[in-house]
């Protein structure tokens, strides 16, 4: 730390109870009383030095008095300043530091100590040692610190802001280019200044710095200069995703709720530190930089979740909930877990903040124009999709509804209303919103049949996957039309899927015909022998995969007509919709143990597969 000494004289000041006393071997002529503390001093030495003292000890001395009281109560740093003050008026031997020079500028200023009064006097001195002091990391923060006990005089002399300017300009610029980058409040003293045996310096080696390393002392500022510090690292160009860290830690050191990982429900904050927390958060965020992602989506979720149980002004949670939202498709399903702290608590989970989160996402994402992703049955069967971020937040939702769904209390229309924000293109599988509204209809047995319509409307039968299917068809909570639709479709895709693979087969006798140059080139494989080797495998493993799938068509309908046994008033309907399905698509004929080999007769699937088609969708709008 930088010092600068002052004086020649040897100590002169000794404390008897509250008063300090000059021994010099002259009798006190004068005594300066700083609030409870009084000093026993000599006129000359202080009119010498001090304006001030000079016009008070004057007015005092033409009272006719012998010993004259000055007042000097508003003395910025107090007795303990003065004191320092007193030594220099002296020639006392005194150490100036990064600690006291602050308060005893501002003391000299007040007592008007300038040039007028003797040369090298300490307005000078104590300047010239800050413009040292402010070229250090370390000592600049420790002066920033003392400027919280003399703050009104420090702002008016500019102080404040210098040693801020200091300090923004040494985090923007390479640390290695100014003295003192390590901590200035680490627990132990570095060996840096010490001579190895060779006589050269360890400071010569000087470790790698990381772009970090001015965080640390920067969290232990208090708010105000904190804030005044990073507006100006900022406006000095520092990256947003800098200025981020720094903020993330200051969160971290100055609110106790952000480091506890238990649930929030159980957490409690004492009556005198719920004020100040709530003031430090709400201007923490007030602090964070506008550009997106620049932030962890989980630490802007923990700080909505500290702003509810501190009970933040709303202006403070909306500017979190919009910042969270731009980004959404980050967040994880435990981070968007946020318990109710609401008054009238309703549901576990506060699922209104979610909701505005969510709209507040959609909201961001409506100028961009997605492909609109109607999904085609062979699509749904290849299986990967890619993940859009709309994609993501589309899954996060539907993980989102699971959770929430089993709580009795969730009303209907708020899971519609969740449920409903997203567009129907972001999904591109339904299975996620199925399982949701299942574990909805499991924990809410007392919906009626209309209401479980209105709740199946959420999810596209058409694009649910063979297992969600199958578990749909057996479902016994969801209403009969959505099982016959369920069905339809997968019977449906189910024909489209093997006219598709029986027109391969088809042509496996042309493999060598010119004609069939086009399925050839999409091999791309130079042998034609062995091309169409690897076709007559894929054929034989397709006649095994239809003959499963027909096996487990079969076994749904065998399903849906018990059902429709307990319902009377269906059963007229599916006896007709089974009669039509099964008049256009009869069962493929076993083979023979003579004909094992032999080709699997396609001709009764594979005729008229148009028509069928046409005809199921006719029969689907009957229903």
């Amino acid at each position: 730390m930088a010092c600068m000494k002052l004086g020649s004289k040897p100590e002169a000041f000794h404390l008897d109870g509250n008063s300090w006393i000059c021994s010099t071997g002259l009798p006190s002529d004068v005594v300066i009383e700083v609030g409870d503390t009084s000093f026993h001093l000599h006129k000359f030495p202080l009119l010498s030095r001090s304006g001030l003292l000079e016009s008070l000890i004057g007015e005092c001395s033409r009272d006719d008095e012998q010993k004259c009281t000055v007042h000097l109560n508003d003395i910025p740093g107090g007795a303990k300043t003065f004191l320092l003050v007193a030594k220099f008026c002296y020639g006392v031997k005194l150490e100036l530091t990064a600690t006291n020079v602050i308060g005893i500028r501002c003391a000299a200023e007040y007592l008007r100590m300038n040039e007028d009064y003797g040369d090298a006097n300490l307005i000078a001195q104590t300047e010239n040692f800050m413009n040292e002091v402010f070229g250090s990391w370390s000592d600049s923060i420790k002066a920033l610190e003392t400027c919280e006990e003399v703050l009104t005089q420090a702002e008016e002399l500019h102080i404040v802001s210098r040693c801020i300017t200091s300090l923004a300009m040494k985090a923007c610029a390479d640390p290695s280019l100014f003295s003192g980058p390590a901590s200035s409040h680490s627990g132990s003293e570095s060996p840096a200044g010490a001579a190895s045996w060779n006589g050269i310096g360890a400071a010569g080696k000087a470790d790698s710095v990381g772009e970090d390393w001015w965080y640390e002392d920067a969290c232990i500022l208090k708010l105000p200069f904190y804030r005044r510090l990073i507006l100006a690292i900022g406006n000095r160009g520092m990256k947003p995703e800098k200025v981020a860290g720094s903020v993330m830690r200051y969160a971290v050191r100055h609110l106790p709720l952000m480091r506890r990982q238990s649930s929030a429900t159980h957490s409690t904050v004492s009556t005198s530190s719920e004020a100040d927390q709530k003031n430090v958060l709400e201007q923490i965020v007030e602090l964070l930089p506008y550009q997106k992602a620049v932030f962890p989506t989980n630490f802007l979720l923990q700080l909505l979740r500290t702003s509810m149980i501190l009970h933040a002004g709303s202006l403070c949670r909306e500017n979190l909930e919009r910042r969270i939202g731009a980004q959404l498709e980050q967040a994880l399903l435990e981070d968007l877990l946020i318990p109710n702290m609401g008054c009238s608590v309703e549901t576990l989970y506060d699922i209104d903040c979610v909701q505005r989160i969510l709209d507040h996402y959609i909201g961001e994402e409506r100028d961009v124009n997605y492909p609109n992703a109607n999904c085609v049955e062979g699509q749904l069967m290849e299986g990967s999709h890619a993940l859009t971020p709309m994609t993501m937040v589309a899954n996060l939702v539907d993980s989102y509804l699971s959770e929430v769904a089993p709580d009795v209390n969730l009303k209907l229309l708020k899971f519609q209303s969740l449920a409903a924000v997203i567009p129907d293109y972001a999904r591109p599988l339904d299975d996620g919103i199925y399982r949701a509204i299942d574990i909805y209809l499991k924990a809410h047995p007392w919906l009626t049949d209309s209401e479980r319509e209105q709740l199946c409307r959420l999810m596209n039968c058409q694009k649910l996957s063979l297992e969600a299917s199958t578990h749909a068809a057996q479902n016994e909570r969801l209403p009969l039309r959505v099982i016959v639709q369920v069905l339809f479709f997968e019977q449906l895709r189910l024909r489209t899927s093997m006219a598709g693979w029986f027109f391969v087969s088809d042509n496996l006798g042309a493999s060598q015909n010119p004609s069939c140059n086009l399925v050839l080139a999409r091999t791309e494989a130079p042998n034609p022998a062995t091309t169409t080797q690897q076709l007559v495998v894929a054929a034989d493993d397709v006649k095994e995969r239809v003959c499963e799938l027909e096996k487990e068509c079969l076994s749904m309908k065998q399903d849906l007509e018990k059902l429709v046994k307990t319902r009377g008033s269906w059963n007229i309907l599916f006896r007709r919709l089974a009669f039509r399905l099964k008049s256009r698509s009869p069962k493929l004929p076993k083979p023979s143990n003579d004909a094992k080999d032999s080709e699997t007769p396609t001709a009764p699937l594979i005729d008229g597969k148009e028509n069928h088609c046409n005809a199921n969708k006719e029969e689907l709008s009957k229903i």
